[in-house]
């Protein structure tokens, strides 16, 4: 039996749709043009005055330390709040979920406007370090989802055999426990970082003048 063709079309149809953006924006970048309205002309001289630029690339470079510290610091803190969420359960826990959720339905105005005010009010300076906070603080909740799905479909009996065979817990959380949620701890981890690139508002009231 011949699979139907609709479905491969749509697909193909929401693949172009997605990624023809991108490539006008790569074509332009070799426009001679200051403006994207018509073609001039091949040139090199935009990406020779990108790589001339000094601010651009010290910015890029910032950019790329606080999402490696705001993914790192979610990570491990999103692994071990998807963890505490799946294995109890109470209040606590779901004031605790609720609280996890929230960032991802703020808008992000309300909540770098939230944070810059929690930031004044405790003397916390503008800079690297509110910034990292602040990019935590929402990228943790995405690992945390992310970590939680893939609990969903974790067989924890397979902790109980290690510990039958002798693992103490340590042993069973290095050897079995994060080798098999590894691929959500990936998944997390990604997900973080490209957030963390990706956004610019938080980042901009979190920052100093």
């Amino acid at each position: 039996m011949s699979r139907p063709r609709f479905p491969a079309i749509l697909t193909g149809l929401v693949l172009v749709f997605f990624h023809a953006p991108l490539v006008v924006l790569i074509l332009n970048s070799f426009n001679a043009s200051r403006f994207g309205g018509s073609w001039e002309g091949f040139t090199w001289k935009w990406y020779d005055l990108l790589w001339k630029n000094a601010p651009i690339w010290k910015a890029f470079l910032i950019s790329l330390k606080i999402a490696a510290a705001a993914t790192l610091t979610s990570v491990v803190l999103g692994t071990v709040a998807a963890l505490a969420l799946h294995w109890y359960r109470g209040a606590l826990q779901r004031t605790h979920g609720w609280l996890v959720g929230l960032p991802l339905l703020a808008p992000d105005v309300l909540m770098g406007i939230s944070l810059l005010a929690i930031f004044a009010s405790t003397g916390v300076p503008l800079g690297f370090g509110s910034i990292w906070i602040a990019h935590t603080t929402f990228c943790l909740s995405y690992v945390t989802m992310v970590m939680l799905a893939r609990l969903q479909d974790f067989d924890f009996s397979l902790l109980e055999a290690a510990a039958d065979l002798g693992a103490n817990r340590w042993q069973a959380f290095r050897r079995v426990l994060l080798p098999l949620l590894w691929p959500g701890i990936l998944g997390g981890a990604l997900l973080a970082f490209s957030l963390s690139i990706d956004d610019f508002v938080i980042t901009f009231l979190a920052q100093r003048e």
